[in-house]
Protein backbone atom coordinates (compact mmCIF):
# COMPACT_ATOMS: atom_id res chain seq x y z
CA UNK A 1 0.00 0.00 0.00
CA UNK A 2 2.84 2.42 -0.87
CA UNK A 3 2.37 6.13 -1.97
CA UNK A 4 1.60 5.83 -6.08
CA UNK A 5 -0.24 9.31 -6.44
CA UNK A 6 1.43 12.41 -8.21
CA UNK A 7 1.67 13.78 -4.64
CA UNK A 8 4.97 12.66 -4.12
CA UNK A 9 6.61 15.04 -6.83
CA UNK A 10 5.88 17.80 -4.57
CA UNK A 11 5.13 18.84 -0.74
CA UNK A 12 2.38 17.38 -0.11
CA UNK A 13 -0.33 19.87 1.58
CA UNK A 14 -3.32 18.60 3.46
CA UNK A 15 -6.13 20.33 5.77
CA UNK A 16 -7.39 18.82 8.52
CA UNK A 17 -11.43 20.40 9.85
CA UNK A 18 -12.11 19.25 13.68
CA UNK A 19 -7.89 19.26 15.05
CA UNK A 20 -8.97 18.14 18.32
CA UNK A 21 -9.16 14.19 19.44
CA UNK A 22 -9.31 12.03 16.41
CA UNK A 23 -8.67 15.05 14.10
CA UNK A 24 -5.47 15.51 16.48
CA UNK A 25 -4.38 12.07 15.94
CA UNK A 26 -4.71 12.44 12.09
CA UNK A 27 -2.69 15.62 12.58
CA UNK A 28 0.15 13.75 13.56
CA UNK A 29 0.21 11.29 11.64
CA UNK A 30 0.48 13.55 8.24
CA UNK A 31 2.67 15.33 9.64
CA UNK A 32 5.03 11.97 10.97
CA UNK A 33 4.52 11.48 7.11
CA UNK A 34 6.24 14.52 5.59
CA UNK A 35 2.66 16.59 4.73
CA UNK A 36 2.84 19.88 5.43
CA UNK A 37 -0.53 20.42 7.92
CA UNK A 38 -3.24 22.84 8.45
CA UNK A 39 -5.24 22.50 11.32
CA UNK A 40 -9.10 24.27 11.19
CA UNK A 41 -10.88 24.89 14.43
CA UNK A 42 -12.38 26.99 17.15
CA UNK A 43 -11.30 26.76 20.24
CA UNK A 44 -7.85 28.40 21.91
CA UNK A 45 -6.58 25.29 23.56
CA UNK A 46 -7.42 23.20 20.32
CA UNK A 47 -5.63 26.35 18.25
CA UNK A 48 -2.55 25.84 20.61
CA UNK A 49 -2.41 22.34 20.65
CA UNK A 50 -1.98 22.46 16.46
CA UNK A 51 0.85 25.03 17.52
CA UNK A 52 2.88 22.76 19.48
CA UNK A 53 2.16 20.22 16.73
CA UNK A 54 4.04 22.71 14.32
CA UNK A 55 0.70 22.40 12.38
CA UNK A 56 -0.54 25.42 10.79
CA UNK A 57 -3.30 26.88 12.91
CA UNK A 58 -6.26 28.29 11.38
CA UNK A 59 -9.27 29.69 13.16
CA UNK A 60 -12.27 29.01 11.21
CA UNK A 61 -15.81 27.90 11.65
CA UNK A 62 -15.99 24.63 9.36
CA UNK A 63 -19.76 25.06 8.88
CA UNK A 64 -19.38 28.23 7.37
CA UNK A 65 -19.05 28.47 3.60
CA UNK A 66 -17.36 32.18 3.21
CA UNK A 67 -14.48 31.10 6.59
CA UNK A 68 -14.25 27.27 5.57
CA UNK A 69 -12.98 28.84 1.97
CA UNK A 70 -10.95 31.54 3.53
CA UNK A 71 -8.80 28.58 5.69
CA UNK A 72 -8.56 26.43 2.48
CA UNK A 73 -7.34 29.33 0.58
CA UNK A 74 -4.24 30.09 3.22
CA UNK A 75 -3.63 26.91 3.96
CA UNK A 76 -2.89 26.46 -0.06
CA UNK A 77 -0.62 29.46 -0.42
CA UNK A 78 0.67 28.87 2.71
CA UNK A 79 1.73 25.45 2.41
CA UNK A 80 2.34 25.30 -1.43
CA UNK A 81 -0.81 24.01 -2.52
CA UNK A 82 -3.43 21.76 -1.83
CA UNK A 83 -3.72 17.63 -1.77
CA UNK A 84 -6.23 16.80 1.11
CA UNK A 85 -8.67 17.82 3.08
CA UNK A 86 -10.60 15.30 5.72
CA UNK A 87 -13.68 16.53 7.80
CA UNK A 88 -13.47 14.71 11.41
CA UNK A 89 -16.04 17.95 12.59
CA UNK A 90 -18.31 16.35 15.43
CA UNK A 91 -21.09 18.22 13.91
CA UNK A 92 -24.27 17.72 16.24
CA UNK A 93 -25.33 20.72 17.23
CA UNK A 94 -27.79 19.05 20.17
CA UNK A 95 -30.63 21.60 21.35
CA UNK A 96 -30.42 21.98 25.58
CA UNK A 97 -31.99 19.00 26.63
CA UNK A 98 -32.26 16.78 23.59
CA UNK A 99 -31.15 13.03 24.53
CA UNK A 100 -28.15 11.62 22.85
CA UNK A 101 -28.56 11.07 18.56
CA UNK A 102 -32.39 12.82 18.76
CA UNK A 103 -34.48 10.35 20.91
CA UNK A 104 -37.20 8.88 19.65
CA UNK A 105 -39.13 9.81 16.76
CA UNK A 106 -42.56 10.23 18.75
CA UNK A 107 -41.27 12.18 21.59
CA UNK A 108 -38.34 14.14 19.46
CA UNK A 109 -39.20 17.73 18.43
CA UNK A 110 -38.20 19.72 15.15
CA UNK A 111 -35.13 21.47 17.20
CA UNK A 112 -33.99 18.14 17.84
CA UNK A 113 -33.66 16.90 14.84
CA UNK A 114 -32.56 19.83 13.48
CA UNK A 115 -29.60 20.03 15.86
CA UNK A 116 -28.95 16.08 15.03
CA UNK A 117 -29.80 15.85 10.72
CA UNK A 118 -30.04 19.27 9.38
CA UNK A 119 -26.49 20.48 11.18
CA UNK A 120 -24.59 16.92 10.44
CA UNK A 121 -25.95 17.14 6.79
CA UNK A 122 -25.04 20.85 6.40
CA UNK A 123 -21.69 19.79 7.79
CA UNK A 124 -20.85 17.31 5.03
CA UNK A 125 -22.17 19.30 2.30
CA UNK A 126 -20.26 22.54 3.20
CA UNK A 127 -16.99 20.22 3.50
CA UNK A 128 -17.52 18.35 0.47
CA UNK A 129 -18.32 21.32 -1.59
CA UNK A 130 -15.78 23.81 -0.41
CA UNK A 131 -13.24 20.99 -0.37
CA UNK A 132 -13.85 20.18 -4.23
CA UNK A 133 -13.75 24.00 -5.22
CA UNK A 134 -10.55 24.33 -3.27
CA UNK A 135 -8.64 21.29 -4.84
CA UNK A 136 -10.38 22.30 -8.81
CA UNK A 137 -8.77 25.46 -7.98
CA UNK A 138 -5.36 23.86 -7.37
CA UNK A 139 -5.56 22.07 -10.37
CA UNK A 140 -3.56 18.85 -9.03
CA UNK A 141 -6.40 16.29 -8.02
CA UNK A 142 -6.64 15.12 -4.45
CA UNK A 143 -8.44 13.86 -1.93
CA UNK A 144 -11.38 14.71 0.59
CA UNK A 145 -12.06 12.26 3.21
CA UNK A 146 -15.29 12.44 4.87
CA UNK A 147 -15.48 10.57 8.17
CA UNK A 148 -18.95 9.41 9.87
CA UNK A 149 -20.30 6.66 12.24
CA UNK A 150 -22.58 3.70 12.07
CA UNK A 151 -25.50 5.55 12.24
CA UNK A 152 -24.52 6.20 8.29
CA UNK A 153 -25.39 2.57 7.76
CA UNK A 154 -28.25 1.68 9.77
CA UNK A 155 -31.30 3.35 12.14
CA UNK A 156 -31.28 2.34 15.22
CA UNK A 157 -33.98 3.16 18.10
CA UNK A 158 -33.60 6.89 19.76
CA UNK A 159 -30.84 7.34 16.96
CA UNK A 160 -33.25 8.28 13.83
CA UNK A 161 -32.52 11.62 13.33
CA UNK A 162 -28.81 10.76 14.03
CA UNK A 163 -28.62 8.69 11.13
CA UNK A 164 -30.71 10.83 8.94
CA UNK A 165 -27.91 13.26 9.03
CA UNK A 166 -25.52 10.10 8.61
CA UNK A 167 -27.66 9.05 5.66
CA UNK A 168 -27.92 12.39 3.97
CA UNK A 169 -23.73 12.55 4.72
CA UNK A 170 -23.18 9.14 2.84
CA UNK A 171 -25.59 10.07 0.34
CA UNK A 172 -23.59 14.19 -0.60
CA UNK A 173 -20.25 11.53 -0.76
CA UNK A 174 -21.34 9.35 -2.83
CA UNK A 175 -22.62 12.21 -5.59
CA UNK A 176 -19.51 13.89 -5.21
CA UNK A 177 -17.10 11.10 -5.69
CA UNK A 178 -18.70 10.67 -9.64
CA UNK A 179 -18.64 14.00 -9.78
CA UNK A 180 -14.91 14.40 -9.49
CA UNK A 181 -13.45 11.14 -10.56
CA UNK A 182 -12.95 12.30 -13.85
CA UNK A 183 -10.89 15.25 -12.53
CA UNK A 184 -8.65 12.59 -10.70
CA UNK A 185 -10.19 14.26 -7.21
CA UNK A 186 -10.50 10.94 -5.23
CA UNK A 187 -13.52 11.25 -2.56
CA UNK A 188 -13.77 8.83 0.24
CA UNK A 189 -16.25 8.26 3.02
CA UNK A 190 -14.59 6.78 6.61
CA UNK A 191 -17.25 5.14 8.42
CA UNK A 192 -15.94 3.99 12.01
CA UNK A 193 -18.68 1.65 12.86
CA UNK A 194 -17.87 1.85 16.58
CA UNK A 195 -17.22 4.04 20.25
CA UNK A 196 -13.58 5.98 19.35
CA UNK A 197 -11.76 5.55 21.99
CA UNK A 198 -10.92 9.26 23.22
CA UNK A 199 -10.48 11.80 26.06
CA UNK A 200 -14.57 12.32 25.32
CA UNK A 201 -15.66 8.42 26.08
CA UNK A 202 -12.70 7.70 28.69
CA UNK A 203 -15.09 7.78 31.56
CA UNK A 204 -17.03 4.71 29.85
CA UNK A 205 -14.53 2.33 30.79
CA UNK A 206 -15.20 -0.22 27.64
CA UNK A 207 -12.79 -2.61 26.90
CA UNK A 208 -9.85 -1.47 24.54
CA UNK A 209 -11.24 -4.22 21.96
CA UNK A 210 -14.71 -2.87 21.95
CA UNK A 211 -13.48 0.46 20.80
CA UNK A 212 -11.63 2.05 17.57
CA UNK A 213 -8.26 3.15 17.89
CA UNK A 214 -7.77 6.96 16.94
CA UNK A 215 -4.13 6.10 15.85
CA UNK A 216 -5.37 3.54 13.32
CA UNK A 217 -8.09 5.58 12.15
CA UNK A 218 -5.68 8.03 11.26
CA UNK A 219 -3.50 4.84 9.55
CA UNK A 220 -6.79 4.71 7.55
CA UNK A 221 -6.98 7.97 6.13
CA UNK A 222 -3.33 7.89 5.13
CA UNK A 223 -4.36 4.43 3.41
CA UNK A 224 -6.96 6.47 1.55
CA UNK A 225 -4.83 9.84 1.03
CA UNK A 226 -2.24 7.67 -0.87
CA UNK A 227 -4.41 6.07 -3.43
CA UNK A 228 -4.01 6.47 -6.99
CA UNK A 229 -6.91 7.04 -9.42
CA UNK A 230 -6.27 3.19 -10.99
CA UNK A 231 -7.57 2.20 -7.50
CA UNK A 232 -9.82 4.51 -5.68
CA UNK A 233 -11.95 3.11 -2.51
CA UNK A 234 -14.94 5.01 -1.86
CA UNK A 235 -16.24 3.59 1.11
CA UNK A 236 -13.85 2.05 4.04
CA UNK A 237 -15.66 0.52 7.39
CA UNK A 238 -13.41 0.38 10.43
CA UNK A 239 -15.38 -2.05 12.94
CA UNK A 240 -13.34 -3.49 15.98
CA UNK A 241 -13.15 -7.24 16.44
CA UNK A 242 -14.45 -6.82 20.10
CA UNK A 243 -18.03 -5.06 18.89
CA UNK A 244 -20.63 -6.34 16.83
CA UNK A 245 -20.18 -6.14 12.85
CA UNK A 246 -23.49 -5.95 11.00
CA UNK A 247 -23.13 -6.55 7.04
Amino acid sequence: MGKKTSMNEHAKSAVVLGARNLGGAIVARLLAEGWRVAGVARSEDTLALLEAQRALALRADASDPGQLAEALATAREKQGGLDLVINAVTAARPSPGSPFGGGSIAEADLDSFRGWAVAVAEQAFVFLSEGARALQANGRGGCLIQITGGSSRRGMPGRGAWAAGAFATRALVQAAAQELRSEGIHVALLIVDATIASPKTAAWNLPPEQTADMDEIAAAVSYLAGQSPRDFTHELVLTPAGDTWVP
